[in-house]
This record gives C-alpha cells, structure tokens and sequence, in this order.
C-alpha cells in the first residue's frame, strides 16, 4: 500500500552495516540522520557512502539529514564519572572546575553563571535531576537540590523557562556544516535556535559550503528552546521545515505543555507552505524490545493524525536492538493511521488566494483529483514546489513527482505523500507526459482506464514554471 507519512531513522553502531540498512530501506526508510553529536567526519563520510550504495541497491534515492549538535549545554566530567545529588544538599556548577566530584562539577559552556539569577531552576540530564539557583558568585553556580539522583559526566543543562544566551552555531556546528555539504547531505537540522537570524546564518553557511559540489541543502529548524515559540512563524519563513524535537522542549516547557505545541507546530508549518518532522521517544520501549507499547502506537498515529510529514527513530535505529523491526512497526502504524484521516480539501480551499501560476496549477490538480476520484497525480517537476504546495493537503490520492534532478528527488524524500522518481524529461511536452503515465502503471498504482492528473510546465525545464494542468484516462492518446 502506498504510505504517506515519510520515516525518518538515525543511524549508528546497530544500523550502519550495509546489510542491515538495505533492509531498512526496504522495510520504508526514507530519510537518514546522521546526528553529528556523535561520531567522526570519517564515520559520518563513510555511511553517507554506505546509505548511497544501499539506496542504489534499492532501486530508489534516499534522503541524508545532517543534524547539528547545537550549543548543547553540558556538564563536565566527574573525577569518579559520576556522583550521587541528594535532596536539600548543596551542589556547585563551577566553570573553572577542571574534574568534578561529590561537591561541584565544570561547565563546557563558560558563560552559563552569566544568563543565572537567584531563583532560576536548572534541569539537568533531562529533567530528572532539578537543582534550585541560590547564588551566583563570579564562575560559580550555588544551587541546593531540589530534586535528585546520579549525575555522570557531560549531562545535558537547561533553566526551565527557557532564557540561556547560547548562540545556535558554535565553531563545532560551522565546521560540521561544511563536512555534510562535502559528503552530499541533502538537509541540514539546526539545533536550538531561537529565531529566524539563527536559520538566516545557517543558510548562508550551508550554501556557500554546499557551492562546489552544487548543493543547496534543504533547512531545517528543530525547535527545542522556549523561546522558539513565540518567534515560531519567524523561524518557519526561514526554513524549509521544522523538527518538534520534543526532548530539550519538554524539559523548558514542560512536559504537558508539549502535545498541544505539537498540534500547533504542525498546523502552522503545514500552513505556511513547510514540511514538518515529528520526534523524540517516539518507538523508545523498541530499543530492547521486539515490539512497541500501545501508548508507542497511539503516539505515532496521533503524530499522522496531526499531519506531521515525516515521523522520526533516534537511538531506536542507531543503537536499539530491533533497528529493522522498527521501522516495519512504525510504517505500519502510520498506514493504518491514514486510512482513518478525513479529507478536508474544500474547507482548506475556502477564503485562499494563490498569487502564483505555479502553485494554482497545485491546488487545481488536487481539486480536480479529489472531485473525480483519481487514481494518481503525477507532478512533472524541476525544483519539487509543486509537489510540496500539493502535500501540504491530503486527499487519498497519491503523488508522483517526476524529475530529472536527483537534488530535487531526494529532498521531496520527506514530503508528505509525495513518491519522487526519477525521470530523465524529453523536451517534447507529451513524450514527457506519456513517460510518467507509463511509470505510475509500471509501478501498479493506475491501470487502463483509470483516471489520472498531469502538471506540467512549458517551456519544460524550468524552475517554478508549471502552467498546465492535464486530465487523462489510462490509455487515451495524449
């Protein structure tokens, strides 16, 4: 069956073999993670190498995300590797300690006594230990725990409420980007930013990384900070999609407050013409066991349910147990979860205006599709907007997006109900159209007879330039 909601995997030490990666393709993998918080420019290079050949073997392109580590907050290490915080006791954030021990621990972010105030609650190793801010003394952080546990080396700090000054980019991020454009990442995923000059700057960084290999990256912002939310809108016109990354989220927010953010993120990207990722935890249990918790399942519906366009596996495909069998449990939800969605094409169309040829040629082939109950859309595209503007709305009807830029292809990896193919265009508009009519047959989702809808844009070749809407019936001349 045809599934909408594109799967997002990361890969790591239990997913990196060719192996078991040409089975994760198979099982519906559509887009790699390489999470750049981990791992060498060697071990990134060569599964990007790895992720390449196994999508060649596959017989389809797949997507790379490099995901960048951000300014990650951290504790530093501890003299023993660990200690023990009791309630009520004292407990020292020192950024010129060098090892920690049962009294204080150092900072990797120097400058953290300098965003604190008496009063300020910091939440470390996410969220489970809760120290409470008494004093602030040059580089040193007096706090009494409030509630506590084991603290082990370089565990993560974030003031509840959001408010820390880091900036979105460090030197480790500039020198990342510049690795992923070199191994041919199709998306960049800034972390932690927390507004649109953040994702302004990662865009110029990533093009001008990406220029001698012709590369411009799709960008994506994960929103984790508090104070994302209310520059939202800004963020998303400077980016070509979100990541809910609810784990940092959850514990400045808190985690009540993370399911409606999710609704709305989605909603919002959805309207504003992005694409939009859902994750954190969402198969957690399956990292050592063969199956998801129901709550697991509901979870991930409810994340189809809200139009999320891709769902996403962290340490469940990087470093879990069942990296394969996650990914068929999850495609499989998500294709049930769809059966169930109610199409809402005319209220979405009620008091929109298109400015643009392009994108009311989109919105036409949808309407016509839905009305006459096409079997498919088949999208001729150069740059993949047409193919994006047409998945930003559902209405069980599956699109194609034909072009003969592999760019093009595997950034549409992650749109919602979107099949890109390659398709090496005649400049002769109907060999063209005959071409991608005979490959939605080849690929069992029409037959004679059937009803299917054509976008197209003449001249052919150019970006933006789809002017021609076509209804054919299987079989017809062109």
């Amino acid at each position: 069956m045809h599934r909408a909601t594109k799967i997002v995997a990361t890969i790591g030490p239990a997913s990196s073999t060719p192996d078991v990666l040409l089975q994760m393709i198979h099982a519906g993998l559509d887009v790699v993670r390489l999470n750049f918080s981990h791992g060498t420019a060697d071990d990134h290079r060569q599964r990007a190498e790895t992720v390449r050949e196994c999508a060649r073997q596959a017989g389809r392109e797949v997507g790379i995300m490099a995901d960048l580590q951000g300014p990650k907050i951290r504790v530093g290490k501890f003299e023993n590797g660990k200690t023990t915080l009791e309630p009520g006791k004292p407990f020292i954030l020192d950024a010129n300690c060098e090892l920690g021990n049962d009294d204080r621990v150092g900072l990797d972010y120097k400058d953290l006594p300098r965003d604190l105030r008496p009063g300020d609650v910091l939440l470390l190793n996410d969220g489970i230990i809760v120290l409470d801010v008494v004093r602030v003394i040059g580089s040193e952080i007096h706090t009494v725990v409030k509630i506590g546990g084991d603290l082990s080396n370089n565990k993560g700090i974030n003031r509840q409420g959001g408010g820390l000054t880091a900036p979105a980019l460090t030197a480790k991020d500039m020198e990342d980007i510049r690795t992923a454009l070199a191994l041919g990442a199709d998306y960049v995923a800034v972390s932690f930013p927390k507004n649109a000059t953040d994702m302004e700057m990662s865009r110029q960084l990533a093009n001008i990384a990406g220029a001698p290999y012709g590369i411009k990256p799709k960008m994506i912002a994960k929103i984790e900070r508090a104070e994302a939310i209310p520059a939202l809108q800004e963020i998303l016109d400077a980016s070509d999609g979100i990541m809910v990354a609810r784990g940092d989220l959850a514990v400045e927010v808190g985690n009540a407050a993370v399911p409606a953010l999710q609704k709305r993120m989605i909603r919002m990207a959805r309207e504003s013409n992005k694409f939009v990722i859902t994750a954190t935890q969402m198969m957690e249990s399956m990292i050592h066991a063969p199956v998801p918790t129901r709550a697991e399942v509901s979870d991930v519906a409810n994340a189809v349910l809200d139009g999320t366009d891709a769902v996403m596996l962290s340490a469940e495909s990087a470093a879990g147990k069942y990296p394969v069998q996650t990914i068929e449990a999850m495609a499989a939800i998500c294709l049930e979860a769809e059966k169930s969605e109610q199409s809402e094409l005319d209220k979405d169309f009620l008091d929109r205006t298109f400015g643009r040829i392009d994108q009311s040629i989109a919105m036409g082939a949808l309407f016509t599709a839905f009305h006459l109950g096409a079997k498919a859309i088949v999208a001729l595209t150069d740059s993949g907007s047409t193919a994006l503007w047409m998945s930003r709305h559902w209405i069980h009807v599956p699109i194609f997006a034909l072009t003969p830029r592999t760019g093009s292809e595997r950034a549409m990896a992650l749109y919602r109900n979107v099949t890109p193919l390659h398709l090496d265009t005649s400049s002769d508009r109907d060999t063209a159209l005959q071409q991608a009519i005979e490959v939605v047959v080849s690929k069992g989702y029409a037959s004679r007879g059937d009803v299917v809808v054509l976008t197209v844009g003449e001249p052919m070749g150019q970006p933006g330039g789809t002017n021609t809407l076509k209804i054919v019936r299987v079989g017809d001349v062109l």
